[in-house]
């Protein structure tokens, strides 16, 4: 049990909290077992996935991608303790704005944040592996794009794995965000200028879309 915790949000894979951590305001994370995997691996398995989410913010940060900091890494309890993060998500922001040309002006310049942000994950070699615009935060009050939620996150040099990450998002503005097509080509555009091996990875994406039709 984590103290002076309250339950925010539970997944399919994880409980997410907010507690104190020391002097801070923290989010907490806490994968818990399936109960239909022998103890013994589930321990090693959820063991494992802890520190590479932990691993994979890390190498992020050190890309320049503004990621959640994290705190503490209890593996015993299978938690993450990281920095809550003040802002509102990518998702309401587009859904808050209207059409007219200050809105416009606002979406380049978060499509060119997102584009930046995408470019040093993929610098790492990290896959995010989960990327929706409800895993995107502004933060306050610096207006910094934050990716957050790497619970799925892999290490991977492969462009067909980074493909995916640029399809997922693509479909999650589809699906979340009608006639966002100009704004993720914005996105993709940026992508391509800040990540020097991005043609194969832009390939992938495409030949993807190409199979779709």
């Amino acid at each position: 049990m984590i103290d002076n915790a309250v339950l925010i949000k539970q997944g399919a894979e994880a409980r997410i909290y907010i507690a104190p951590f020391l002097t801070r305001k923290a989010i907490v994370k806490e994968r818990f077992s399936k109960s239909y995997r022998h103890p013994i691996l589930d321990k090693k398995l959820t063991a494992r996935r802890v520190t590479q989410e932990a691993r994979c913010l890390h190498k992020c940060r050190r890309s320049g991608l503004d990621t959640p900091v994290v705190y503490f890494v209890d593996i015993e309890n299978n938690t993450i303790y990281m920095e809550y993060v003040e802002g509102k998500t990518v998702r309401d922001i587009l859904r808050e704005q209207s059409d007219d040309e200050s809105f416009k002006s606002k979406n380049d310049e978060m499509a060119n944040k997102i584009g930046m942000a995408l470019a040093n994950m993929h610098v790492a070699d990290v896959i995010h592996g989960d990327l929706t615009t409800s895993n995107l935060l502004s933060r306050d009050p610096t207006g910094s794009l934050v990716v957050i939620d790497f619970g799925l996150s892999y290490v991977s040099i492969l462009p067909e794995d980074k493909a995916v990450d640029l399809y997922v998002l693509e479909r999650a503005f589809m699906s979340t965000h009608p006639n966002s097509e100009t704004m993720f080509a914005s996105i993709l555009e940026t992508y391509r200028k800040k990540y020097k091996d991005s043609g194969p990875v832009i390939n992938k994406l495409e030949e993807e879309a190409e199979n779709e039709v």
